[in-house]
């Protein structure tokens, strides 16, 4: 991609420097075509942008509505991977503070910036152990007292 890109512009600056060896070689005409040739410069710079547009800018405009489509869906149970690299289970979100408490180990809870996440993972091994041993954890009894 990055090659054909290379190759049009320079197609557009050879026919461009051809097109002004042409006009030195004749000045009679550029009085005549003055305002074409003008417009004939333009013409690779609107070409160039159109490029950059197709090639780069709209690409990352998709990626970053995907982003916050995927952070605007994050819920309770979910795993996910900072970009720190930190994996952990989504425990709490607070939409007003931007923020989202993540389980990384037992007992340990971080609390991080919503945006800060990068991708949302389907439960691997670790979340499915995390969420038995929080389930065991909250179905778990007191221990009965021992009969005297």
């Amino acid at each position: 991609m990055k090659y054909a890109f290379f190759t049009l512009l320079s197609i557009l600056f050879t026919a461009n420097e051809v097109f002004a060896q042409e006009m030195a070689a004749n000045p009679a005409q550029v009085g005549a075509t003055g305002a074409g040739g003008m417009f004939g410069n333009i013409i690779p710079l609107i070409l160039i942008f159109a490029i950059f547009y197709f090639i780069m800018i709209r690409p990352q405009q998709k990626k970053m509505k995907q982003h916050q489509e995927m952070l605007k869906n994050l819920h309770k149970g979910d795993e996910v991977v900072t970009t720190g690299g930190v994996i952990g289970l989504v425990v709490k979100t607070d939409e007003a503070a931007g923020t989202v408490e993540l389980e990384i180990a037992k007992d340990v809870n971080v609390k991080v910036v919503r945006g800060m996440i990068s991708e949302v993972r389907k439960l691997g091994a670790e979340s499915e152990r995390l969420q038995k041993t929080a389930a065991l954890d909250k179905g778990a009894k007191k221990p009965a007292e021992e009969k005297k």
